[in-house]
């Protein structure tokens, strides 16, 4: 396994004012890499999602795949097992301690590479992927990153390439939780509101139109799953 340090990456000012206690700081590693607390977290949802992420991708999961930012838990590892022997998975952060941590998780492998670089400005040629993952990301940044982070999700993609997106999604008006989240998102996590209020097509790139686009949801709408598809080099799925 390589990681590949592009540039100087700076870490961006709303991850440290808002997420130090999640990511930045060493001890959060220490305090939330437990797979129990991973899937309380969840509510219990952890593995069917991670699964459903993976599924999305395909078995074997072939070509070149870019995971955007590390993810607690064991999705990147299973992402490996997945690999066909010649394929290649490259995982994108911001954050040192996040990629460091990843690392030790991780068995040596070759076609494995961390990359230390901003999600919203990927250091990556147009077209390098087949497929690119974002496993609840989106709800962690500000619109303007998010906005930002998809666009370059579909400018790396190779036409006919596939993005795969699972994040938090309006949970239906009976949801017993739905009080809860209010709660915890306004406490902890100020931008997931913006996945309830609006469809993730919002944030694309307006030129952008999927050739294919799909969405299931889970756990009462709670959490949503979108898999959308770049055109072709002639524009057609």
């Amino acid at each position: 396994m390589v990681a590949v340090l592009p540039r100087p990456a700076s870490i961006p000012g709303y991850l440290q004012q808002v997420y130090w206690w999640a990511y930045v700081h060493p001890r959060s590693v220490r305090i939330f890499e437990r797979p129990w607390l991973v899937n309380a977290i969840l509510f219990g949802h952890y593995a069917c999602l991670r699964d459903a992420a993976l599924d999305a991708l395909g078995r074997p999961v072939t070509g070149r795949t870019l995971q955007v930012a590390c993810v607690y838990g064991n999705l990147t590892s299973r992402l490996c097992e997945r690999m066909a022997p010649d394929a290649r998975l490259d995982v994108v952060d911001i954050l040192p301690v996040q990629l460091d941590n990843l690392r030790r998780k991780l068995p040596p492998r070759e076609g494995l590479a961390l990359l230390h670089a901003n999600a919203a400005a990927l250091p990556v040629a147009d077209a390098s992927y087949d497929q690119v993952l974002m496993f609840f990301l989106l709800h962690e940044q500000p619109e303007a990153v998010r906005r930002a982070s998809l666009a370059e999700a579909v400018r790396v993609l190779k036409p006919g390439g596939r993005l795969v997106v699972v994040d938090y999604h309006r949970p239906a008006a009976w949801h017993p939780l739905r009080p809860l989240m209010r709660l915890v998102f306004g406490r902890l996590e100020p931008y997931a509101m913006d996945l309830w209020r609006d469809e993730i097509e919002r944030f694309l790139p307006p030129d952008f139109k999927p050739a294919s686009s799909s969405k299931s949801t889970r756990f009462g709408g709670l959490y949503q799953l979108r898999v959308m598809t770049r055109p072709g080099a002639d524009g057609r799925p």
